[in-house]
This record gives structure tokens, sequence and C-alpha cells, in this order.
């Protein structure tokens, strides 16, 4: 009987092929997610947008990441991750090529949430793939190396939204990203379906696939994860990544616009510091698949999580401190970004932690729901802003990280766990 790919000793050129097609889905699919955050002034500026509708728009293509994930999870599960994984690519690259007709708030909002739905999926997909065909032991580092995608996601963001936008406009930035949409010609050609998948789909159709719920097999995938099996574990990864995602958009979501109101800095020169800072990022979510594969995926999250709240709030609260360095001041934004790289553990724990016929499923809605949550991030930060200016309302950011690194001592290590059908 021929080995699944999780089997082998090292990753082979098929492994490198679905890794790197995973990678760039989730490369363009943060891009597409982030480059609206750059676009914020000269959209409102043109379109007669206040702060707080544009928050409205930034909160509502969250809240769709939140559907899409669910929905892009079950179907992931019942199509399988190689077909699905075009059709997330297809759709945020469609909701983005849109926008750049919008001719006004509620034409944008309905665009914006067309590229939610794709990018809540990608990411889910992308990361069951990896998850599903690496072995075990390398599995954290891999899932790292996939999530490195959302930094070059960001810098590409920057480059086209700091640089390339007051060139070509706002509208031009949006048609040129249906680029990525190309993608899907490769995949469909090139790529394996995950065997671990397509095992599990003959066992059932055979019927004798190993029972492991109580709920029927095929039946609702969405609503298994509330089963007295799963119900527990899967409200603990919502919580932990409601906590995480917290932090992540109470830090992102405005900090080009605070560094450019709040601290005077040029939209140019506000893309810079966002290099700076996604340097980190690059750098933490490389390392962290090394730190969790050595040293197991509970104490990598807790370390990160203090590293990423210490950057935070000097950033913030204490920029007057350190202001007058710029290499000190810039050390900690590369330190927010390094924090980040505990986003890299979530493919390979929720890969370890749920089985093969929900795994998609659970990955998509956990990480996505908590995403959807965030809808009311933007908004939050420009009523504390209101009184304590952007800095007070990002700064809230640190406490969820440290939120993060202490939830994490909830679950069991899950460090090479061997993915079965």
């Amino acid at each position: 009987m021929a080995k699944f790919l999780n089997e082998y000793e090292k990753p082979t050129r098929e492994h490198h092929k679905i890794l790197m097609m995973s990678w760039a889905g989730w490369v363009f699919d943060f891009y597409d997610l982030i480059l609206f955050t750059f676009l914020l002034m000269p959209i409102g500026k043109e379109l007669g947008l206040s702060h707080q509708a544009l928050s409205y728009v930034m909160g509502a293509s969250l809240a769709a990441t939140a559907l899409g994930g669910v929905i892009f999870g079950i179907l992931s599960d019942h199509f399988g991750r190689k077909r699905v994984l075009q059709w997330t690519i297809v759709t945020y690259s469609l909701g983005t090529f849109l926008c750049g007709f919008a001719p006004n708030l509620a034409v944008l909002l309905i665009f914006r949430v067309i590229t939610g739905l794709g990018v809540g999926g990608e990411w889910a997909t992308g990361q069951t793939y990896v998850g599903e065909t690496f072995p075990a032991r390398v599995r954290g580092r891999y899932g790292a190396f996939m999530q490195t995608g959302a930094p070059f996601g960001i810098v590409l963001a920057s480059i086209i939204g700091g640089f390339l936008a007051p060139e070509i406009g706002w509208r031009w930035c949006f048609f040129i990203s249906f680029l990525p949409a190309l993608l899907v010609i490769y995949i469909r050609k090139q790529l394996p379906e995950s065997d671990i998948w397509l095992e599990r789909k003959r066992l059932v159709a055979a019927g004798v696939a190993p029972v492991k719920s109580p709920e029927k097999e095929g039946g609702n995938k969405f609503f298994m994860l509330f089963s007295h099996t799963y119900r527990r574990l899967f409200i603990q990864s919502l919580i932990l990544a409601i906590f995480d995602m917290s932090a992540y958009w109470f830090t992102y979501s405005w900090l080009p616009g605070y560094l450019h109101e709040q601290r005077g800095f040029s939209m140019t020169k506000s893309a810079v510091w966002m290099l700076v800072n996604q340097a980190g990022g690059l750098l933490g979510y490389l390392s962290f698949g090394f730190a969790a594969d050595r040293f197991g995926r509970r104490p990598a999250y807790s370390v990160y999580a203090v590293i990423r709240a210490l950057g935070l709030v000097m950033i913030t609260l204490c920029w007057g401190l350190v202001a007058e360095y710029p290499p000190l001041i810039l050390s900690f934004m590369f330190l927010v970004g390094f924090g980040t790289g505990m986003f890299s553990g979530y493919g390979p724990l929720f890969a370890e932690l749920f089985p093969t016929e929900i795994r998609n499923t659970a990955m998509g809605s956990a990480f996505n729901l908590a995403r959807g949550i965030q809808f009311f991030t933007p908004v939050i930060i420009i009523a504390v802003a209101s009184t304590y200016g952007l800095s007070g309302g990002i700064s809230l950011a640190a406490i969820f990280a440290l939120l993060t690194g202490a939830w994490i001592w909830t679950f069991p290590e899950t460090k090479g766990t061997k993915i079965e059908a």
C-alpha cells in the first residue's frame, strides 16, 4: 500500500507544490484584506466618507470572513482541499477587483463583503491542505512557512497602497489585484488532492470509516462542532482565536492611520515603518514553527504573546518616552510584528486537534468566526480615540495578546501528533 504524503520521512516535490500554492493564496488573501487600510484616506476623500463609515466597511469585510470560513470549510470537507482552494482565491480576487468600481458607500460595502467571504475560506483550506500532507515532525515549521504569507501580503499592500496608489489612484490598485486569480490555473493542473481526505472519502463510501463521533458521517459538519464530542474543544479553540484576532486587529486596523494622523507621518513614511514591522512579522512567523516543534505549542505561544504586548505598549502609551530615539521605537515596531508570529501555530494546532471529517470546518469556523467578531474592533478604536487618541485604542491589543498567551495552557500539548484518515 502506498504511503500517505504525511508518512514520508522528508517533504517531496509534491509537498512543496502544495505548500507554495497554499502560501501564495494566503499572500494575496491577506494583501486583499489589508490593502483597504492603506486606501482608507483617498477612498474616504473621493466618496465623502467619514472615519466612522469607513470603519463599518472595514468591519463588514471582517465579519464576512466568518461566514466565508464556515461556508468554505464545510465545502472543503465535502469537495476536497484542492478544489475549494481555487474557489476561495477566485472569490476574494473578484471582490477586490469590483471594489474599483464602487461609486458610493453601499456598493463598496457589498464588494468588500464578497472579498471577505473568499478571504475567510482560503486560510483554513490552505492550512488544512498543508497540515494533512506534511510529516508530523516538521508540521509546525511548514505550517509556519505558509503563515509567512501574511507579512508578505502586508508588505505588498504597503507597496501598492503607500507608493503606487498616489501615482495610479485607489481604483486601479483594486483593478490590478485581480491578477492572483491566475493561480487557480496552476493549482488545477499541478496539485494533487490531499490523500488523507481522499482516503477518508473512500472509507466513508465503503461503509468502513472509523467512528470518531456519535454523529452520522455526512451530517451537518458545522453543527458537529457543537456536539458533546467536540463542543468543549471547539469553544476553547474559538476563544483562543478571538483573543489573538483581537490583539491583531486592534493593532493593524488603524495602525497606518495612527502613524499618519496622530504621529504626523506621511503615507510613504507610514508604509516604510509598516515594512519594518512586517520584517519582524516575517521572522516571527518563520521562527515560531521551529520553536513550536522544538519546545511545544504552548510555551511558544506564551513567549511570543509577551513579546508582542511589550512592543504594543511601547509604540502607543509609551511613545513619548522613546520617540526621540528612532532606532529604539523602530525596534519596538519590529517586536510587535515578531510577536504576531504565534499565528503560525493555528494551522498545525487545529490540524492536530480535530479529525479529518471536520478538520477544515473546525479550522475555518474557529479562525474566521473569531475574525468576524472583529467587526466591532475598528469602531471601538474610533470610539476610544475620541477621548484617548488612536494610541489609546490600539494599546488595548496588548491585553488581548497576554490573554492569548495564558489561554493556550487550557489545551493539551499536541506536538508530534500523527494525523490519520
